[in-house]
């Protein structure tokens, strides 16, 4: 029940957040949310720690603009088929990194990951290089929703990311889920019990992959542009970053994550803009190029302090009753 309420708190507070803040900002957000709660569906409950989840980001925000740009699908299909293009990475990536347990795993990931960046920096004509693919119209859903709105692309984008967070939190509880939480405790047992695991496995990386396509793609319709930053292995430590900071293995957790450091990055560099504007001091623009610093200083904090993340620790603290 307070999870129900939480959530529907959540909720209300995203439906009146445009009316007060920035919608495309705010659909960043949203974006980037998305993208840390398909990620914590792997490391979170199955416990594969993937380090090239930026090549289902990125690849899935090129297929999506193109789609828009120079097939001239609509954008709903052009949504779909950036799904579609990061499930089937996944589905390639997974194949060859299952293979391998631990370490092995996650260095197989990030192997795969720089092979997709620099494919995308050899085909200019599909991404544009280093100038990236510049100009994706937002075009019209159904054919008849006008999506050049930020206010009207706002709820359509909110309504596909609560769609996508209630699909995570079906999964996570489904017998599926359940299968996926015993291979994340004791691999060895669950392949006793009979499972085949590295079929499980695979499944939830395809299926974290194309949630992770959907936040790709819905980050290049809002944006309108698609660069290589997002298949670059930076990319994938900053979801890692988002989602321990918020509470990894939580489901809440990734989301106030994503806030947090998206929100720093953002806020820092405006703020470090305007104090060297009002002072005529250059110094204070280095404010902007020091968020990774920043950042870094708050993962060394959750490490050291609540190693749970923020979300893990509240819920560590004050969700548990003391037995009787």
């Amino acid at each position: 029940m307070n999870k129900q309420i939480g959530y529907a708190l959540a909720l209300a507070v995203a439906l009146a957040a445009p009316f007060v803040g920035y919608p495309v900002f705010l659909m960043k957000l949203l974006c980037f949310a998305l993208f840390a709660c398909a990620f914590n569906l792997l490391i979170g409950y199955t416990g594969l720690l993937s380090f090239g989840h930026a090549a289902f980001f990125g690849a899935s925000g090129y297929v999506a603009g193109n789609a828009l740009k120079n097939w001239g699908l609509p954008v709903e299909l052009a949504i779909l088929a950036g799904v579609a293009g990061a499930a089937v990475v996944g589905l390639v990536m997974g194949a060859l990194a299952i293979r391998r347990a631990g370490i092995y795993f996650s260095m197989i990931t990030l192997a795969l990951a720089q092979m997709v960046y620099f494919g995308g920096l050899r085909f200019t004509d599909f991404t544009g290089g280093e100038d990236g693919l510049q100009g994706v119209p937002r075009g019209k859903l159904l054919g008849v929703i006008d999506l050049g709105n930020d206010l009207t692309l706002y709820f359509v984008v909110l309504a596909i990311a609560v769609a996508a967070f209630a699909l995570i939190v079906r999964t996570v509880h489904s017998p599926f889920g359940q299968v996926l939480k015993a291979i994340k405790e004791n691999e060895p047992r669950a392949i006793s019990l009979g499972y085949d695991v590295d079929r499980y496995k695979l499944v939830a990386f395809v299926l974290s992959a194309a949630l992770a396509g959907l936040a790709g793609a819905l980050k290049t319709v809002v944006l309108g542009f698609e660069t290589l930053t997002d298949l670059h292995w930076t990319m994938s430590g900053l979801v890692i970053l988002m989602t321990l900071v918020g509470g990894m293995g939580t489901l809440a957790g990734p989301l106030l994550g994503a806030v947090v450091i998206i929100a720093l990055e953002n806020k820092l560099g405006d703020f470090g803009t305007m104090l060297a504007g009002g002072t005529g001091i250059e110094w204070f623009n280095t404010l902007g190029e020091a968020v990774s610093m920043v950042t870094g200083l708050i993962f060394v904090a959750c490490v050291l302090l609540f190693r749970k993340g923020i979300v893990g620790e509240i819920v560590d603290r004050f969700g548990r009753r003391k037995p009787a």
